[in-house]
C-alpha cells in the first residue's frame, strides 16, 4: 500500500471511530508494547520511532565510495524501493537502521573489499500523522519525531474541554507503526479513562504513535434558554435535573416567568414538551423532572410570546476540518 493509500486508509478509519453508529472489531491496544517505561513521564525511551517507517527518507552511505551510495523510501512492501545491491531487495519496514547496514554490507562484500555501510533516516516528516479530535480546545495533528505520551498532546491541545465526558479512545490502525505492523494485524482500539490519567494510574498515560487517532469523546448536550441569566450548553455527564440546569444557567433572569417552562425531547415522531412549573417544584407539589441528553429547557420571559415551535438552539462549536489543521511538530 503507497503512502498516499495509507493516508487515505486513515481518513476512512477516523470516520469509523468517530462515528458512533458504526462498530469497530479491532484487538485491544497492546500498551505494554508500546509504553517502554512506565515512569509517566513525557519523554520516554521506545525503539519504535528509531525504526525505519513508511515515508522515511533513508541515505545508504558506502564509506569512501560515492557510486554505490543510495537515497530513498520505503516502497508498498516494506523494500528499499529501487535499491538492489548484489541484485537482491533490502527489507528496510520496521527495521533498525543498523540491521538493514548489516544486510546490505553482506550483499556488497560479494563485489566491494570490506565494505563499510552507514544507514541513517535522515529525514522522518513523511511519516503518517496523528490525529487528536473530540472535546479538546484546539483539534490538532501532530508529527512525531520522538516518543510522545498521551497528557503532553493533550496540553500541547489546550487541554480538554467542559464537554469530555471522562472517555478516550486510542485507534491504532495497522501498518502505520512499528508496534502493531504483522501480516495479520487488525487496527487496534483502547478506551482509556481520564479519571485514570489524571491520577497517574499505570496503563493510562500511553505511549502514542504516529498514525494514531486519539478521540476525547463528547458528552451529549443539555441546552437552557429564555430567562436565565447565562443561556448556556451543559453536558449530559451525569444526571441533572431541571432546576439544577436552571442553577447551571445562572438562576432565572428578572424576566423569568418561573410558573412557564417547557423542555423539549426528542422523540420517535417528532418532539415532545414537558411543562413544568418551578414554584410547585420547590414546593414539592411536583417531581423535579430528570432531563435527558439533548433537551432544551427554555424559561419563559414576561412580556415575550413563547413560539409555537421548538427553538433551535446553536451549540456554538466550531466546525473544524481536522485534515485542514496545522501540523504541530513533537520534537
Amino acid at each position: 500500500m503507497s503512502l498516499d493509500g495509507q493516508k487515505k486508509l486513515v481518513a476512512c478509519l477516523a470516520f469509523v471511530v468517530l462515528g458512533s453508529s458504526i462498530g469497530i472489531v479491532g484487538s485491544t491496544l497492546n500498551l505494554a508494547a508500546a509504553n517502554a517505561q512506565s515512569n509517566g513521564s513525557s519523554t520516554v525511551s521506545s525503539p519504535e520511532i528509531s525504526l525505519i517507517h513508511y515515508g522515511d527518507l533513508i541515505d545508504v552511505d558506502v564509506v569512501g565510495s560515492l557510486e554505490y551510495d543510495w537515497r530513498g523510501t520505503i516502497d508498498p512492501e516494506g523494500f528499499l524501493d529501487g535499491f538492489t545491491p548484489g541484485n537482491e531487495n533490502i527489507y528496510g519496514l520496521c527495521r533498525s537502521e543498523s540491521a538493514v547496514a548489516e544486510d546490505i554490507t553482506k550483499q556488497y562484500s560479494r563485489i566491494l573489499k570490506d565494505p563499510k555501510v552507514v544507514v541513517k533516516i535522515i529525514d522522518r516528516s513523511g511519516r503518517a500523522l496523528t490525529l487528536l479530535v473530540g472535546a479538546v480546545r484546539n483539534q490538532q495533528r501532530f508529527r512525531l519525531t520522538r516518543p510522545a505520551r498521551l497528557n503532553e498532546l493533550l496540553s500541547a491541545s489546550g487541554g480538554i474541554t467542559d464537554l469530555a465526558n471522562g472517555e478516550v479512545t486510542v485507534f491504532r490502525p495497522p501498518e502505520l507503526n512499528c508496534i502493531e505492523n504483522r501480516p495479520d494485524a487488525k487496527p487496534a482500539v483502547s478506551k482509556i479513562s481520564l479519571k485514570d490519567l489524571l491520577a497517574g494510574k499505570d496503563g493510562a498515560n500511553p505511549v502514542i504513535l504516529s498514525g494514531d487517532i486519539v478521540t476525547i469523546a463528547e458528552a451529549s448536550p443539555i441546552y437552557v434558554i429564555g430567562g436565565v441569566n447565562t443561556p448556556k450548553q451543559l453536558a449530559a455527564k451525569e444526571e441533572i435535573t431541571v432546576t439544577r440546569a436552571i442553577a447551571a444557567a445562572g438562576g432565572l433572569s428578572k424576566e423569568a416567568n418561573e410558573r412557564d417552562v417547557v423542555i423539549y425531547r426528542r422523540a420517535d415522531k417528532g418532539t415532545k414538551t414537558i411543562k413544568v412549573d418551578l414554584k410547585a417544584v420547590a414546593s414539592k407539589q411536583t417531581d423535579d423532572v430528570l432531563l435527558m441528553p439533548k433537551d432544551v429547557v427554555d424559561v419563559a420571559q414576561k412580556g415575550r410570546q413563547r413560539s409555537k415551535l421548538p427553538p433551535i438552539v446553536d451549540s456554538g462549536r466550531v466546525s473544524r476540518d481536522i485534515y485542514k489543521s496545522p501540523i504541530t511538530v513533537i520534537e
